[in-house]
């Protein structure tokens, strides 16, 4: 089975310091692939990590305030060999929120923990923790970060990460730490991660519908992500999506101007896209 990956830096409007951002995102993917022979979960972590720290993007270091002024982090991971999953939400402290995720998902009885609880855990594992000063006030970043993997062994997995909506109500919580909607990862199918309107991708179950259009209309991937971002619009949101499928076929869809991304084929072929 042959190493496949892909990577989203975000869909929207935000244009400009472009060298920098297509250097970002093949940070990211050098840093997945290097991961892919520990398995495709370990790709996923690697790879969304490296866009978290880089302050260009929407998630880790480069997300955005809130109404009050405060960075709110969420994150989610899924294993589609065994579906199993990890979410934190609202969380403030924590300098990686993608591995703070698996950690929910591989050492807690729960899936999604949020606030205060999620940062309590994190440092309880041992993960690196931040304060307010830590975030990037240098540039606007770009969008929510997210990556799909598949392992030589065929298994998928997905991770998502994102600082929400820059001026947001405090506490509000989008698509991407939310298990099909944002992220989803399951081997009779598909490994997905979105980016766009949250609460539109939330009601339509966007990363679940691509899988389910496949599992039961038989659909391929690219026609069953193309239908789910359809339906998204008919809603009244934009956005794209990463996914690759159990026989490593990507999909890089989307309906916003632009979305940042990236994604190395089962040929080794390599991508950095922006338009």
């Amino acid at each position: 089975m042959p190493h496949v990956l892909a990577l989203h830096g975000g869909a929207g409007g935000v244009v400009g310091a472009e060298a920098a951002v297509r250097a970002a995102l093949e940070r990211a993917l050098d840093a997945g692939h290097a991961a892919l022979g520990r398995g495709a979960m370990q790709a996923v972590l690697a790879a969304v990590a490296a866009m978290e720290d880089s302050g260009l993007f929407n998630a880790g270091r480069g997300a955005v305030p809130n109404a009050d002024g405060a960075h709110e982090l969420d994150a989610s991971v899924m294993d589609g060999s065994t579906l199993a999953a990890g979410a934190v939400a609202a969380a403030r402290r924590i300098r990686n929120p993608v591995l703070a995720a698996h950690a929910v998902m591989r050492h807690s009885p729960h899936l999604l923990l949020a606030g205060a609880g999620a940062d309590r855990f994190a440092r309880a594992r041992g993960l690196e923790m931040i304060s307010e000063r830590y975030f990037s006030r240098s540039a606007r970043s770009r969008g929510t970060v997210g990556a799909v993997a598949l392992d030589e062994d065929g298994n998928l997995a997905a991770a998502t990460s994102t600082g929400g909506i820059t001026g947001k109500l405090p506490g509000r919580v989008g698509d991407s730490p939310i298990v099909g909607a944002g992220t989803w990862a399951d081997n009779r199918s598909c490994a997905v991660s979105a980016t766009g309107d949250g609460e539109v991708f939330i009601r339509a179950a966007l990363a679940h519908d691509i899988a389910a259009r496949m599992r039961y209309l038989k659909l391929p991937l690219a026609r069953a992500a193309a239908a789910a971002l359809r339906n998204v619009s008919a809603l009244g949101g934009r956005g794209g999506l990463v996914a690759i499928d159990r026989r490593g076929a990507i999909a890089m869809p989307f309906s916003a101007r632009i979305m940042y991304r990236a994604s190395i084929d089962a040929r080794g072929r390599r991508t950095i896209a922006v338009w």
